[in-house]
């Protein structure tokens, strides 16, 4: 599962092959061993919880980057390594 950004202790991963659980697009998101995952497309929360100050982060994070996000589950999904991301701090 490789790391496409961090941010403000935020960890963002994606699964290579990822397709057969939440069935779209998504990011899974880590900070201090509590994790989340969110859809890409419109950012919603699908599973786990992050703290409040967390969450408004990376939701703002995958508006900004939805392009980038997109093509990088594109490769994820086809077994290929995603590219890194610039995140909020950078």
């Amino acid at each position: 599962m490789p790391t496409i950004s961090m941010f403000y202790g935020i960890l963002i991963r994606m699964f290579f092959r990822d397709i057969d659980k939440h069935h779209m697009p998504h990011i899974h998101a880590d900070y201090q061993g509590e994790v989340a995952v969110y859809s890409i497309p419109d950012g919603t929360l699908l599973t786990g919880e992050l703290p409040p100050n967390k969450h408004k982060l990376v939701v703002a994070w995958i508006e900004i980057h939805k392009e980038d996000l997109l093509a990088d589950w594109n490769l994820a999904v086809n077994g290929k390594k995603p590219f890194s991301i610039r995140g909020l701090d950078q």
